[in-house]
């Protein structure tokens, strides 16, 4: 009976080892692969094997959940065959060398629950179609060089915890629908070129922690419904066209919308938060 047991659990360790993924999802590996300079990747494939032997990819179930390849060095644009991982989950690829425009195939990832192409030269507008991922909870696209406005439909993203979209060269205003992203923790549009005035919607955010909008073009007052913003610990709005200068605030307690003495002012360094 033992002997039965031991045979069992061996072909059960055996099918799982050799358990393999759908052709349609090593291919669009592949694609990424042949499309990004694979052979010149820090850490390359051996297609001949094996794809959970593949550096940064992880399986689970025969399917293909989770993609990391940050400082990599993939070089090259995100292929269009990247939406046919559908069973993806997190898809990290920054601090890389990628270009040119996000594949609006990306909106077929529905399981996806981190998008994090940041630090990375991607162009071009920010599909509308992003709006489609309702599992979303981080979305990473700073540090490249995305233009346009914020397409609505990401207000559409319930789940966001976190947003974070600075230092590219997005235009127009923040959408006053992001009161819809009641889970929001962090929210990063600074170093863009932005305008219009802050708007008071941002105060429903009652989760949000860290609000970085510094060095745009806003103009108007910084809200005070924003002092109901309990658990806000950072908050950056300098070096925009503001009615008055406000504290850039790191640490436990809320931000004070005091206004700023410039001649005592002790300059502050805006960085893209983690």
């Amino acid at each position: 009976m033992k002997s039965l047991k031991l045979i069992a659990i061996c072909f059960f360790v055996t099918a799982y080892s050799f358990a393999n993924v759908s052709s349609k999802d090593k291919n669009a590996l592949i694609a990424l692969y042949k499309a990004t300079n694979g052979a010149e990747w820090n850490s390359s494939w051996d297609l001949s094997t094996s794809v959970d032997k593949w550096y940064g990819v992880k399986i689970e179930n025969d399917k293909i959940i989770e993609i990391n390849l940050q400082f990599n060095n993939l070089n090259g644009e995100l292929p269009k065959e990247i939406g046919n991982l559908s069973s993806l989950k997190v898809l990290n690829l920054g601090f890389n060398k990628l270009k040119g425009s996000l594949p609006t195939s990306l909106k077929n990832l529905k399981e996806l629950k981190s998008l994090e192409l940041f630090m990375n030269g991607f162009e071009g507008e920010i599909p509308a179609e992003l709006g489609e991922l309702k599992n979303l909870e981080i979305l990473k696209l700073y540090s490249n060089k995305l233009s346009g406005e914020i397409p609505t439909s990401l207000m559409g993203l319930t789940n966001l915890k976190e947003l974070l979209l600075g230092s590219n060269f997005l235009t127009g205003q923040i959408p006053t629908e992001i009161y819809a992203l009641s889970k929001l923790q962090k929210l990063s549009l600074m170093d863009n070129k932005m305008d219009g005035e802050i708007p008071a919607e941002i105060a429903q955010l009652r989760n949000l922690e860290e609000l970085l909008l510094s060095t745009n073009k806003f103009s108007g007052d910084l809200p005070k419904e924003f002092m109901n913003l309990t658990k806000l610990n950072t908050m950056m709005v300098s070096d925009n066209n503001l009615n008055q200068e406000y504290i850039s605030v790191s640490g436990k307690n809320p931000p004070s919308l005091m206004q700023l003495d410039i001649e005592n002012a002790t300059a502050t360094m805006d960085i893209e938060k983690e």
